[in-house]
């Protein structure tokens, strides 16, 4: 009877312990389940973000990041003013991609490419000039301007380009900004809500359908040689200049000596990017008006995050894209933000340093 007890009172002993024991693991395990849904979590967090990441949205013209209502449009095109009288320009800053070309008189016009972008004041605006028209139909573009020589109206209608022009039937998106301490021509104005509402009733095409650019998912340096300062010299008195900020990795830019501001804001525009593009130019008539030969083949030099390489483009079409290429011959990836495209006469006096 003894023994049957002392069997009883070990097998009770050893029970109790073997719970004890599991209380005590389960009580020592609750913290690494605890830490391990943390760390669950954070993976989980990681990996959304990695999804967001690999699955963000871009815009075609500038590889930033947006919204997919933004970039299931047309790109709009934009003639901005660029004479003394006229500056500085509204809503310049927000373009994805900006051309310069020679105008008469050896002065400069502004054409900027929008997409993903809705400035709220744009201007002042300017006429139309056929070597304009062959960048914007790269893009399949919306056409706001002001105006335009015969040629460039004549090949507006042949071309079938949706056109919103102040001095035909869209006058009514246009205004005179009397605010501004400009006298015209130099101060009609619009928005993008004006431009895009005419669009819509118009029933212009909602889609566009173009070649993009390619870009790298993030800013990447390329192989060549300092390019801290550029200037760019249209004429003696007419410079385009660009000044690197290493902090931001952006080139500053300036037209004749003065920081260039966006009139609507006063924020300094910005470029990542700099295509220099040459291409043969000549004058047409007595007014001064140009032939720049866009279509073809020429040099130039592709500038980004402080380094320059020279390049060579190619045009096969009015309507094609402009490829850039490398001295590999391979075509040329853009970084991430604002590209600005300086078209100038074939040799121009160009300093980098």
């Amino acid at each position: 009877m003894k023994k049957i007890l002392i069997i009883l009172f070990l097998v009770i002993v050893l029970v109790g312990s073997v719970g004890c024991n599991n209380d005590e693991d389960t009580n020592q395990q609750e913290p690494n389940n605890n830490q391990s849904e943390e760390e669950q979590k954070d993976n989980e967090e990681n990996n959304n973000n990695d999804k967001d990441k690999s699955s963000a949205i871009t815009s075609p013209l500038s590889g930033i990041n947006t919204e997919e209502s933004k970039i299931n449009r047309r790109p709009v095109a934009i003639m901005f003013d660029n004479h003394k009288n006229a500056r500085w320009q509204s809503g310049l800053s927000e373009a994805e991609i900006a051309y310069e070309y020679l105008v008469e008189g050896k002065i400069t016009r502004y054409m900027g490419i929008y997409l993903i972008n809705d400035p709220e004041v744009i201007g002042p605006l300017r006429s139309a000039r056929p070597y304009y028209l062959s960048s914007l139909l790269e893009y399949d573009a919306i056409y706001a301007h002001a105006g335009g020589s015969p040629q460039a109206k004549e090949e507006i209608r042949e071309l079938g380009i949706a056109d919103v022009d102040a001095i035909g039937a869209a006058g009514s998106v246009f205004y005179r900004n009397n605010d501004v301490g400009k006298k015209a021509p130099h101060n009609l104005y619009t928005s993008m809500e004006s431009i895009r509402e005419y669009a819509e009733n118009k029933d212009f095409n909602k889609e566009a359908e173009f070649n993009s650019f390619s870009f790298n998912k993030e800013g990447k340096d390329i192989d060549g040689d300092v390019a801290k300062d550029i200037s760019i010299h249209y004429d003696s008195d007419n410079i385009t200049s660009y000044k690197y900020d290493e902090e931001l990795s952006l080139y500053m830019r300036y037209k004749d000596g003065e920081k260039h501001l966006d009139e609507y804001d006063n924020t300094i525009l910005t470029s990542t990017n700099i295509i220099i593009q040459e291409a043969k130019t000549q004058v047409l008539d007595d007014q001064g008006r140009l032939q720049i030969d866009i279509v073809g083949k020429g040099k130039g030099t592709y500038i980004t995050r402080g380094k320059y390489i020279n390049i060579t483009w190619e045009k096969t079409s009015r309507e094609s894209k402009t490829k850039y290429y490398d001295e590999d011959v391979k075509e040329i990836i853009l970084n991430p933000g604002i590209t600005w495209i300086q078209v100038t006469p074939i040799n121009p006096k160009v300093e980098i340093s």
